[in-house]
Formats: C-alpha cells, sequence, structure tokens
C-alpha cells in the first residue's frame, strides 16, 4: 500500500540535493508522518536533519517554544502556533527549511467536532507559507496521511519557487 505520493518525495529530495539544503519537521496531529515521509526519500541523510513530535501544548512550549497564552487560547492548534513550531525547529535541528503542523484528525470538543488543521514552511527564518487544510475524509489514519500529503506538496511547491 502507497501511503505517501512517491513522485512528489522524489522532487523534493532531487531538489534539496541540487540546493544543498536541508529540512526539520515539527508536528502534532500527523504523529510522525511528516518525518516517515521525508525519511523515506532515497539518500534523505544527505538533507533530513531529523523532526520531533510534540503532542500536547507543554511539550510545544517546552521544545518548540510556542507562545503560550496564545497556545493556550486555541488548544494549540492555529496557523500562528504552526509558524512558530516552523520557525522554531530550524533552530532545533540547525535546518534552512522548517515544515510544521498542528490541528485535529477526529472530532473533539476544542474543535467544534471539526477535523482539520494548520501548516507551516519555514526558510532560513522566516514563514515562507502556512494555511489550513480542510479535509474531507474523517478516518483519523487517512487524515494523517492526507495532511502530510498536502504539506509534502505546498514545500514541493516552495522549493521550486525559491
Amino acid at each position: 500500500m502507497d501511503l505517501f505520493k512517491k513522485d512528489q518525495l522524489a522532487q523534493i529530495g532531487k531538489k534539496l540535493i541540487a540546493q544543498k539544503e536541508t529540512v526539520a519537521v515539527a508536528e502534532s496531529v500527523t504523529a510522525g508522518a511528516i518525518q516517515l515521509a521525508i525519511s523515506s526519500i532515497m539518500d534523505a541523510g544527505k538533507f533530513y536533519q531529523g523532526g520531533i513530535t510534540a503532542y500536547n501544548i507543554a511539550q510545544k512550549y517546552k521544545h518548540l517554544g510556542v507562545e503560550p497564552i496564545h497556545a493556550l487560547e486555541v488548544n494549540c492548534v492555529s496557523e500562528k502556533v504552526a509558524g512558530e513550531m516552523a520557525l522554531n525547529v530550524l533552530g532545533l535541528f540547525n535546518s534552512d527549511w522548517g515544515i510544521a503542523i498542528t490541528g485535529y484528525a477526529s472530532p473533539v470538543p476544542e474543535s467544534d467536532n471539526q477535523v482539520f488543521a494548520y501548516y507551516a514552511i519555514a526558510y532560513k527564518g522566516k514563514v515562507k507559507e502556512s494555511g489550513k487544510i480542510d479535509p474531507s475524509k474523517d478516518e483519523s489514519l487517512d487524515l494523517q496521511v492526507h495532511y502530510t500529503n498536502e504539506v509534502c506538496r505546498s514545500f514541493n511547491k516552495c522549493l521550486a519557487a525559491k
């Protein structure tokens, strides 16, 4: 079973190697799926610095430096939080690119029983792209894979536009 879009991932790897740049990942809702996708690219050791899965507010604050007052107000799910995660993972892993995602893969009261995610892609200290993913699927594993593929699509676009 192919979970991730291999052609898209191969393009990411080729671009990072050609540009001699690195990437690190900070994720929550995808629980390591983006790290799995990026690390599965051929020659990932040439560009993949590593990643962190911080699943709750305390860990996002402690390891990724998210601003705690805002994070508590939004249950750590917002475009601002995703941006902070992407920016701070750059320094954590000494990387050129930082990818981050936070959101909901299953309906909960804190999300008004909706599923969605916010992502951000940072490059050398600035958020280059961020946004919200509103999926049509509603099964948790499928959503995590969907979120991963959408973020990788956006990252591939950022690499091409650089």
